[in-house]
């Protein structure tokens, strides 16, 4: 069997890597350790340098994630800010940005960094497309989930429950990691 080490304190990040991985024969071990979180212009360098510094104080490969919703009409913003800008104007500061915007498209990246000790990241993505909505609905979630619509349906992410919201996010970049370590083998 494959192990994986996922750096991340995130308890619900964890159990989704291990339904996403288990079907694979990956067995995920989470590890919770202080990673610096830099300043970058894009999430893939943020999550290349958090699993380069895991990997080295760890000494062995691991697995690290860095999220972001990218809204194109505000060029490309929250994008690697998405944590910081939630906390300082929240969701409904982005529908006021998005006021008078007749494109509403946007999506979320996740940004798989997996490293390997004494090596360079390899990243894989991960892309939920969708648009913002008009306003804010819904009850089960938090942040931007209030105001995200996945491609193909019609409310927010809030409004469905967590098996529901699990399935409407894409695991491609899992998907492609997953088959990376089993060619690897």
């Amino acid at each position: 069997m494959i192990e994986l080490t996922y750096v991340t304190g995130n308890k619900v990040k964890l159990e989704l890597a291990q339904k996403l991985f288990g079907p694979y024969g990956i067995k995920v071990i989470g590890k919770k350790i202080d990673c610096p979180e830099i300043q970058a212009d894009t999430n893939e360098e943020i999550a290349k340098y958090s699993s380069k510094y895991a990997s080295n104080i760890l000494k062995t490969a691991v697995l690290k994630n860095d999220t972001g919703l990218i809204i194109p009409v505000l060029n490309g913003f929250p994008g690697p800010y998405t944590r910081y800008i939630e906390e300082k104007i929240t969701e409904d500061g982005i529908l006021k940005l998005m006021q008078g915007k007749e494109n509403r498209e946007a999506y979320f990246i996740e940004c798989l960094a997996y490293t390997e000790y004494g090596k360079e990241p390899i990243v894989f993505i991960s892309k939920t497309k969708g648009k913002i909505a008009l306003e804010s609905s819904g009850k089960n979630g938090w942040g931007y989930d209030y105001i995200f619509i996945p491609e193909g349906y019609n409310l927010p992410l809030a409004n469905f429950d967590e098996e529901t919201q699990d399935n409407m996010w894409s695991s491609e970049g899992y998907q492609q990691l997953a088959e990376y370590l089993i060619n690897k083998e």
